[in-house]
């Protein structure tokens, strides 16, 4: 078996079966089925929730302690050991903890408490429609309703940063730079000999010659010519040439 199944747990994965070919693609897919035991196991490592904290106790605990004579005659170092801990002990009494979530919790600007309702209203309306509990039409109107939301809060919040970009230009420059996340150039190749390519033209023939290598004889075939010049390479390429039998 030339596909393989990579996965990060043990178990995760079961009745793993080759289905054969996609369309004219040599390479085979492969069939497997996600366990549900193994897949609903949760992360045990846990986080101070800050939340929740109560600062106001903390602070009562830390000033009961006579810092003068807890601290007197000591050195630098066995009076941060002192200090730290104490505050050990009151952020073990204060400070409740929880499961960190293995999921990016990061939200966006624009997710506020309403358009997170409206998220969630939409998932347990899909799981609704799926135990045949929630009509399609149902459904499909709180969908539309949540992405009407959703879009509202994306433009209020784009609004809301153009019009402070003044006084608060890093949230300005933060939001649209996520935005534009994406990779313009391709990096260095490696073509069949194992030597390291870096000139566009010698880029482009390696990865014509790699999509080339997916398909067998009978799919339709091309080759796209580079040409080198000024600014970006990839401006100046040519249409691709076909040949007239596969027209």
């Amino acid at each position: 078996m030339l596909d393989l199944v990579l996965t990060n747990k043990e178990g995760l994965v079961g009745d793993v079966k080759l289905k054969g070919s996609l369309g004219c693609s040599d390479h085979e897919m492969v069939e497997f089925k996600i366990l549900r035991a193994a897949r609903r196991a949760r992360s045990k490592l846990t986080t101070l929730d800050f939340r929740r904290a109560g600062f106001g106790l903390s602070r009562d605990l830390l000033g009961r302690i006579p810092w003068d004579k807890a601290l007197e005659g000591r050195g630098d170092q066995d009076s941060w050991l002192i200090f730290k801990g104490h505050l050990l002990q009151a952020q073990e009494r204060c400070i409740p903890t929880k499961r960190k979530s293995s999921k990016n919790t990061k939200r966006p600007p624009w997710m506020n408490k309403e358009v997170l309702g409206k998220v969630k209203h939409k998932k347990e309306a899909y799981r609704g429609w799926k135990q045949g509990q929630v009509a399609w039409e149902e459904y499909r109107e709180i969908v539309q309703a949540g992405r009407d939301q959703v879009r509202k809060a994306k433009a209020l919040t784009e609004i809301s940063l153009a019009r402070d970009v003044k006084n608060n230009k890093k949230s300005f420059y933060r939001y649209f730079s996520d935005k534009r996340k994406a990779r313009e150039n391709v990096g260095p190749l490696r073509n069949e000999t194992g030597d390291l390519v870096t000139q566009d033209m010698e880029k482009a023939e390696v990865l014509d010659d790699f999509f080339a290598s997916v398909f067998t004889g009978k799919c339709f075939s091309y080759t796209v010519q580079v040409t080198e010049g000024k600014g970006r390479d990839w401006e100046n390429a040519e249409p691709p040439t076909v040949g007239e039998d596969q027209v």
